[in-house]
């Protein structure tokens, strides 16, 4: 029930401020499921943007043509050019760094079919492929979209964990991200409510407070 989503977040908010951290904490929603075959069911996969960003501090590179990249630079935004991509020379372990170095990337549509031409398949095994931006589109807006997207992906364990929040928020601004993240697991999932054994909220060095 969202009193007591509202309670765990109170107790979390409480916790957190009487034990300061040296870092923000995120605050993580964790979801087991039950009758869910994962190897016989469809697994699935979706992305939802939170009403608020949940982890200001991801980092986004953009892999842009020249306009994104004067944009990237103007706004502070990490950039890389086509030239810039060409000099790590499809080494394994330069795109290896590359990718552990950001949480995210923006790739110009025009450049993202040559990506792998560039960079051979490191991103993606990473998880890490950009997210197209069309011509025109305000870089800005884009970098905070993607910062507020979440995703939902069913591996082999019956078990979710996504970022919906920090301690710096509102109980309120944390309420609204947590109902949009459920409600859209939820619409994922065969049997909506029933496939769902356990919610969980926890930050990332707090205790963990059942909500389900």
């Amino acid at each position: 029930s969202s009193e007591t989503v509202r309670e765990a977040i109170k107790t979390i908010q409480k916790e957190s401020t009487e034990k300061k951290r040296k870092f923000r904490e995120t605050i993580e929603l964790q979801i087991g499921l039950k009758q869910y075959d994962p190897q016989k069911d469809k697994r699935f996969s979706g992305t939802v943007k939170l009403p608020r960003i949940p982890r200001p501090n991801m980092t986004i590179c953009v892999l842009g043509d020249a306009s994104h990249c004067e944009q990237a630079e103007k706004a502070q935004i990490p950039s890389m050019n086509v030239e810039d991509l060409k000099k790590l020379n499809k080494n394994k372990k330069l795109v290896k760094k590359l990718a552990q170095k950001y949480h995210a990337f923006l790739a110009s549509e025009a450049l993202i079919k040559q990506i792998p031409r560039l960079l051979g398949p490191g991103l993606n095994k990473a998880g890490k492929f950009p997210t197209p931006v069309t011509a025109g589109v305000n870089l800005e807006d884009k970098v905070n979209e993607l910062k507020s997207t979440i995703k939902f992906q069913m591996k082999k364990v019956l078990c979710l964990a996504v970022a919906v929040g920090h301690v710096e928020m509102t109980e309120q601004e944390v309420f609204a991200n947590v109902n949009v993240a459920v409600n859209f697991l939820v619409s994922l999932l065969k049997k909506n409510w029933q496939n769902v054994k356990s919610l969980h909220l926890k930050t990332t060095m707090g205790k963990v407070q059942r909500v389900f």
